[in-house]
């Protein structure tokens, strides 16, 4: 019979022979590290994980600088990218040089700000910071960095110049991050690029200097970001934050005379602006973003088209979007055959268009939203019938929605009252945003509430923990289950839609944004079972247990002890503060009472 030793794993004898040539983690390194938030270890040990190199600061929130200018020869290309050690394929910098530039028919004349997406090449991993990884891991679900993707922030200026041969100059500022914080990013160029486009690469390199002086993007903290002469003030949100309340970042010390600016958010749109054009199909437009459901917004230029689709996003929060989006696309896009193709199922997108070509080649697209020039309302809006597809011509079609799509829930007439009213009354832009933002989420939260109450319920009882077995795992999923929930603690107890919201959670379960939502979970919970078996391991005496076993078990015990310490620094599991610190006095403690050779093969041996 294979024993099992108190870490709930079969002893071994060669466990030994293979660890000795494994090298030892820092043991001590991985204590502090794990017993410090985010904050504290940054400012406990920024020469260590925060100033290793040159512009490290910097690349905690930039990949690069781009200037993007038109070549009568090359058409768009790339002039300038800063840091010059940036590293961008040559995929990356035709993606950059078409996504930076308006498509010709938008007219953009003077300065435009968007933003766009897109795919980093395959084979190539971005090299973060130690500390890096831990911010992120502090931030909501929603403002993830995603490792797959860039987000390119332009500033546009298209002006007649007649010394030009082509009659224009035509030039685009670029910031390149992993970081969606389109706000913060927005401001920065607002801000820099008029006068970069006057004094050109001396002023670029000493702006890529102010951002190597920024802090690193630490969630939760107010941050003071200087940037050529003005200082942001900004909050970076967390994941521990309530949501739906915005944290003000306000002037409270006397330093504060210098601040120049105070952002109210970092990443947010401005929600009712952009659904403006489609105000009484709100509620429909979350069902599909909810549902991964293939979508398109056609708009006359790369601003309303971004905008647009990062309020579609950003509709579901607390809930992750996990289907790809892009805010503005083009023909050029790598992904343009695989998303444009009819052989097969348009994939669940949502993409932001201008070029009137789209009209043809997305017209097979289940949901196509059009919408016109962005601008607020000076009256109530007239409700808009939801159009049908074959009613879609070109990109000239009227403002709508053109699907076949049946909303599973009825329609909620209280918040189109409410806005209309606030039209009416002319509340502010950032008043209606509010309300709208409000309905978003109690609506995302009404429906998710009972999903999240039943996975609850798959987590094993804390009793059934031992230390001396592997720990328990989760019960599965039970989609007939989770039905027969929904009749007594479904979404009606604290919504008063009607509707057929059992239709809802049916179509929801097969979608992508499940499965990303369930996996999380489904990490966090496993990873809570992990940190409860250690804390089980902890609260017993493992020196009187090794008092009764043989060296072999011994070893064995202290190899996979130390291996459970590593695994648990690795992964940051959800412990109290004392158990890595307990932990590693019980090894401590074994080792000691060894014979001398054992304890110097043990003291030498790490795992991985």
């Amino acid at each position: 019979a294979v024993k099992e030793g108190p870490a709930g794993l079969p002893s071994s004898v060669s466990r030994l022979g293979s660890a000795m040539s494994v090298r030892e983690p820092s043991q001590s390194g991985a204590l502090s590290a794990a017993s410090r938030s985010p904050c504290e270890a940054e400012e406990a040990a920024p020469g260590r994980c925060l100033s290793l190199l040159p512009w490290d600061r910097f690349s905690a929130w930039l990949h690069c600088v781009c200037v993007v200018g038109f070549d009568l020869e090359l058409g768009q290309a790339v002039e300038v990218i800063y840091p010059q050690h940036s590293k961008l394929t040559d995929k990356e910098k035709t993606s950059i040089c078409y996504l930076s530039f308006p498509d010709s028919n938008s007219g953009c004349l003077g300065d435009t700000q968007f933003c766009f997406r897109f795919r980093q090449s395959s084979g190539r991993r971005l090299s973060l910071h130690c500390m890096l990884d831990q911010l992120d891991r502090d931030l909501p679900v929603s403002l993830k960095k995603d490792p797959a993707y860039y987000y390119g922030y332009v500033y546009f200026r298209q002006v007649r110049d007649k010394t030009l041969k082509r009659g224009y100059f035509q030039k685009s500022l670029v910031l390149i991050s992993k970081l969606p914080y389109i706000h913060l990013f927005h401001t920065v160029l607002r801000h820099i690029a008029p006068e970069y486009f006057v004094k050109n690469e001396p002023f670029l390199e000493a702006v890529c200097s102010d951002v190597d002086h920024w802090p690193p993007p630490v969630p939760g903290k107010t941050l003071n970001l200087p940037i050529m002469g003005i200082i942001m003030k900004v909050r970076i949100p967390t994941c521990h934050d309530k949501p739906g309340i915005t944290h003000v970042v306000q002037f409270t010390h006397q330093e504060d005379t210098q601040i120049s600016i105070a952002l109210p958010t970092v990443h947010e749109v401005d929600l009712f602006r952009c659904f403006c054009p489609v105000f009484f199909h709100i509620q429909m437009l979350w069902e599909l973003v909810l549902l991964g459901e293939p979508v398109v917004v056609m708009a006359p230029s790369p601003s309303e088209s971004s905008e647009t689709v990062l309020a579609l996003v950003s509709c579901i929060s607390p809930l992750k979007y996990c289907s790809d989006f892009r805010p503005y696309f083009t023909i050029h896009d790598s992904e343009f055959k695989e998303y444009t193709t009819r052989t097969q199922a348009p994939p669940s997108v949502i993409l932001g268009v201008t070029n009137p070509f789209f009209a043809k080649t997305l017209q097979h697209w289940p949901h196509i939203v059009r919408i016109g020039e962005i601008k607020l309302p000076g009256e109530v809006p007239k409700q808009v019938k939801v159009k049908k597809l074959k009613n879609l011509k070109t990109l000239d079609s009227k403002p709508g929605v053109y699907t076949s799509y049946k909303p599973y829930l009825n329609r909620d007439e209280e918040i189109i009252k409410q806005l209309q009213k606030g039209v009416q009354q002319k509340r502010p832009a950032e008043a209606q945003s509010v309300i709208l933002r409000r309905y978003f989420l109690e609506l995302t939260q009404s429906f998710i509430i009972p999903l999240e109450r039943y996975v609850a319920s798959l987590m094993p009882l804390q009793k059934s923990i031992s230390p001396w077995k592997s720990p328990p795992h989760l019960r599965q999923f039970s989609q007939e289950n989770f039905m027969k929930t929904l009749e007594k603690a479904g979404p009606q107890l604290t919504s008063g839609l009607k509707g057929d919201w059992i239709g809802l959670y049916r179509h929801f379960l097969k979608s992508p944004n499940f499965n990303g939502w369930f996996r999380t979970r489904q990490k966090e919970m496993t990873q809570k079972l992990e940190a409860l078996h250690l804390e089980a391991l902890c609260n017993e005496d493992l020196l009187f247990w090794s008092q009764k076993h043989t060296e072999v078990e011994i070893v064995d015990l202290v190899l996979k002890l130390k291996n459970k310490l590593f695994q648990a620094d690795r992964e940051h599991l959800p412990m109290k503060p004392d158990t890595m610190e307990k932990l590693q006095m019980h090894i401590d403690a074994i080792i000691l009472a060894l014979p001398d050779d054992l304890q110097d093969i043990l003291l030498k041996t790490g795992t991985t």
